[in-house]
């Protein structure tokens, strides 16, 4: 799985790149992107990114 995020619904309040920082990351238009898989070491902290992103901006993918 990988998470993706909408960057025209990224409102860059941060808190994917707070929550989980393996994934989540700022891109140089200073909206969040994942960067990297979800892994059995991670899976919780994306799905609390997801949970907590206040727009609805980020989904997983297979």
């Amino acid at each position: 799985m990988r998470a993706y995020v909408e960057e025209d619904k990224c409102i860059s309040c941060g808190l994917c790149t707070g929550i989980c920082p393996e994934v989540f990351e700022f891109n140089a238009a200073g909206k969040a992107e994942a960067v990297a898989d979800t892994t059995e070491a991670n899976a919780a902290a994306v799905d609390n990114a997801i949970d907590s992103c206040p727009v609805r901006a980020i989904r997983e993918e297979e």
